[in-house]
């Protein structure tokens, strides 16, 4: 008889197994469960939360370690709510199940910037109900009233200085109810929020021991890579398997509907068996898909009637009766994710029973995706989410878990699928490419009356959510236009959805990466027009004393927008606000005139997310998304050819060099609100605020991104 599943079990038998085959002598890594003594009882109040008879403090966590250090950010929020001694908590990675799902959403999912702030109530309502049965039981204890008693890092005191740990409270505090709406402290109570503190994971990863879903190691396991379509639609027609077999190391060759996949002992064996198949492929569904093919379209859309996603007031007659119009139109490439980790998943279905190791973002999707490949209930599915070398969107999806599932049952033994860089770059789910066409209208003051908006772009939703499509208008791909910060009388925005057969999906701050991009650059157009400061004219747009308003006005004050600058520099400014956060940022650049080469000198960086969780963890999640943004504003762009895609590798995907990077400096804003996002925030106002500042240093507007430099030549000055 086989033994049913449970968390212990799957630690006890398969993970720590995992743990000395992947890092010898390293695994209380991979331990995630703190030792007791056999009759030791900690107290558990929530699935977040244990706490052991020695008074070590685990804080359980549901969500992606991505590096974006979101586990000492909960760990912090649950600790200061507990009032727990910071040197005795240690953050674990659960597996995955219903304890750890969006509040909000109802999913186990690491994305949007929600980690934080969808759990915001929830994080210290586990805190605050563990303290309040501390108390309590320390209170029973010693025979007096609850509310004599204090909490104070790790301990309850009592009026006379009596004090009792609060491992010596476990027993008695797991027998107490619950409570259930537990008063939480004051933002001046706080005594870890809000400061600095070294990231629970950063030892490991200094020291090499954290492991990744590339690190994880099975007996018997098989390395598995696929012969994936080079165009899209395609089919494999021929394909050499003897060739294959011969390569030392592959075991096995298996056909599917439109992959072939290589089973082997390692990973080079499987890649070389791979090559050796020499597939020949049907020439798709769209052997004539090119980057010219591509312009075509988008053209022939913008030329055409779209649906109307917004009508706010009289858009066409206050643009008729505008003392001055501007008009516009920019474009932004479809992107890759480039996470450094290539998408990999391990995974070991037996009779009864399927085991997951894997970098995921998704987890609820991948246990779906196990679910529909088994047939087995979720009950028999157990998912252990490593870390990841980044993830940026693309581990939402479950593609590579199915992979891996669906091998693993066919081989009838563990299986790795490994997918590399090629595969990556030509199989990604990429940030929609957009472009757009805009007519600002302005009073006889230079006030903005009028905006009128038509966009085109692939709709993510039509492909994960196509219910959510009305009237042929996906509201992801207008994130930023009817919510952009600025007031307006009156708006229109026009949606004309793109149907072409490369899969786009969630990349970094979504649609708001490239709409901000729009709306920030055409209100500098407009306060050029206007004859009015680019800062002074997005203030008269804001309410005053708002969050954008107040960001704006430090991100003046702290860049020093107004001081006196170097010949040939320019700055420039541009402001989103976002997953409930605002943030502005500030470039300061020059142009090389002879040729065209722009140098990013420095770049400031405002953001209010509400109340400042972890502030070392704020300020580097926005030094990330500048580099991010930076990137995407200089660098990248996927093309496609012949039928398929034409980006394969780094060698055609330059990411931002550190040579590129500026002086970055970031300045929190804590306004006191609920704890808003950071991960997404951090991006979209980069690159408005580097072409605002490229126009203010030249005169030359760049329109498009990547940028195209060659027009700040001298020779090309005479261009806008």
């Amino acid at each position: 008889m086989t033994e049913n599943i449970t968390r212990r079990n799957f630690l006890k038998k398969s993970f720590l197994v995992l743990a000395v085959a992947a890092t010898p002598g390293a695994m209380a890594l991979m331990n995630l469960s703190p030792a007791f003594a056999k009759d030791a009882t900690p107290f558990k109040p929530h699935a977040f939360l244990e706490i052991a008879p020695d008074g070590g403090i685990t804080i359980w966590v549901g969500q992606t370690n991505l590096g974006q250090g979101t586990h000492t950010g909960i760990a912090m929020i649950i600790a200061d709510e507990l009032d727990a001694d910071w040197a005795d908590v240690k953050v674990r990675m659960a597996l995955a199940s219903d304890a750890f799902k969006d509040p909000l959403w109802g999913i186990q999912l690491t994305a949007g910037s929600t980690s934080i702030r969808n759990r915001w109530d929830l994080l210290r309502t586990v805190g605050a109900a563990a303290r309040l049965m501390l108390i309590q039981a320390a209170a029973t204890k010693w025979g007096i009233p609850a509310q004599d008693c204090t909490a104070r890092s790790g301990k309850i005191v009592a009026p006379d200085g009596r004090i009792l740990g609060y491992g010596e409270l476990t027993e008695e505090a797991a027998k107490l109810d619950i409570p259930a709406k537990p008063a939480f402290k004051t933002v001046d109570e706080y005594s870890i929020m809000g400061t600095y503190r070294q990231r629970l994971d950063m030892e490991d990863k200094v020291q090499g021991r954290t492991i990744f879903g590339l690190d994880i190691q099975i007996p018997d396991m098989l390395i598995a890579v696929l012969a994936r379509p080079p165009r899209y639609g395609a089919t494999p027609e021929s394909f050499d398997e003897k060739a294959a077999m011969a390569v030392k190391g592959v075991e096995k060759v298996l056909p599917l509907d439109d992959k072939v996949a290589v089973f082997a002992t390692t990973t080079y064996a499987a890649i070389k068996g791979r090559d050796a198949l020499a597939v020949q492929w049907s020439r798709g569904s769209h052997p004539d898909l090119n980057d010219a093919s591509i312009a075509a379209l988008f053209r022939q859309k913008m030329a055409s009637p779209g649906a109307i996603a917004e009508a706010l007031g009289d858009t066409e007659k206050a643009l008729s009766g505008a003392a001055a119009t501007v008009e516009a139109a920019y474009s932004v490439p479809w992107v890759a994710h480039a996470q450094l980790e290539p998408n990999n998943c391990t995974a070991h279905v037996e009779a009864d029973r399927c085991r997951i190791w894997a970098p995921t973002q998704g987890q609820t999707a991948a246990l779906d995706a196990a679910r529909e490949v088994t047939g087995l209930p979720l009950s028999k599915i157990e998912l252990m989410t490593t870390y990841c070398g980044g993830g940026f969107g693309r581990r939402i999806e479950a593609d590579y878990v199915t992979e891996a599932v669906a091998l693993s049952k066919a081989a009838n033994r563990p299986v790795k699928v490994m997918w590399t860089r090629e595969d990556d770059f030509a199989d990604d789910v990429y940030r929609p490419a957009s472009t757009c066409e805009i007519k600002g209208g302005l009073d006889a003051d230079g006030n903005l009356v009028a905006w009128r908006h038509k966009i085109a772009s692939q709709s993510i939703f039509s492909r994960v959510q196509p219910d959510s499509v009305k009237d042929g208008i996906d509201s992801s791909s207008l994130q930023g236009l009817p919510d952009m910060p600025y007031s307006l009388p009156n708006r229109l925005i026009e949606y004309s959805l793109i149907d072409l057969p490369m899969r786009v999906g969630w990349f970094r701050s979504v649609a708001y990466s490239y709409n901000t991009f729009f709306v920030e650059s055409f209100m500098d157009e407009l306060a050029l027009k206007a004859g009015k400061d680019p800062v002074e004219f997005r203030l008269a747009r804001l309410e005053k004393g708002s969050r954008p308003y107040n960001a704006l006005m430090t991100l003046t004050e702290k860049g020093g927008w107004e001081s006196p600058l170097p010949a040939n520099r320019g700055r420039g400014v541009a402001l989103c606000s976002c997953f409930e956060s605002v943030a502005a940022h500030m470039a300061e650049v020059s142009v090389d005139p002879v040729n065209g080469q722009v140098t990013v000198h420095r770049l400031v960086a405002v953001v209010d997310c509400g109340t400042s969780v972890y502030p070392d963890g704020i300020t580097a999640q926005m030094e990330g998304g500048a580099v991010i943004g930076m990137s995407l504003a200089f660098n990248e762009a996927m093309r496609f050819a012949d039928g398929g895609v034409g980006t394969y590798n780094y060698s055609d995907y330059p990411l931002l060099s550190m040579t590129q990077v500026p002086e970055i400096e970031i300045f929190i804003e804590d306004s006191g609100a609920k704890a808003g996002g950071i991960g997404e925030p951090s991006v979209p106002s980069v690159a408005p605020a580097i072409a605002n500042a490229i126009f203010a240093a030249t005169g030359i507007r760049l329109r498009d991104l990547p940028f195209k430099t060659d027009i700040l030549k001298k020779t090309d000055a005479s261009m806008s």
